[in-house]
């Protein structure tokens, strides 16, 4: 399928892919929706706060806590504005993941940013 849609898609853009990304969250494919993350850097596309948002969406409802986790620092690391749904998010996916201690974290440094 992955293969199918950039292979499909002649002038991809990040909107593209966001949608993509966000069809995957609402289907609980949550590692389909990864690798469509993936692809965006592969074809030297900018990730938004959208991408971010819908990927760490897609996490949280796949029991991806770590992942939600790993893609917070990747915000940050790729200089993109998180927003306050890109934090709630994180939280809540550490929530259904049992990690209250990690979200509790990441909630402080929200706070204190």
């Amino acid at each position: 399928v992955l293969r199918e849609i950039t292979q499909d898609i002649l002038e991809s853009n990040t909107t593209v892919f966001n949608a993509a990304i966000s069809a995957c969250e609402k289907a609980g494919e949550w590692e389909m929706a990864l690798q469509l993350f993936g692809v965006i850097a592969q074809k030297n596309l900018r990730r938004t706060t959208v991408s971010y948002n819908a990927m760490i969406s897609a996490c949280e409802k796949g029991s991806g806590w770590e992942n939600a986790l790993q893609l917070v620092r990747l915000i940050r690391h790729d200089e993109v504005e998180a927003s306050t749904i890109t934090f709630t998010s994180a939280i809540s996916a550490c929530e259904k993941g049992g990690c209250w201690e990690k979200a509790l974290q990441l909630f402080n440094e929200t706070t204190q940013s």
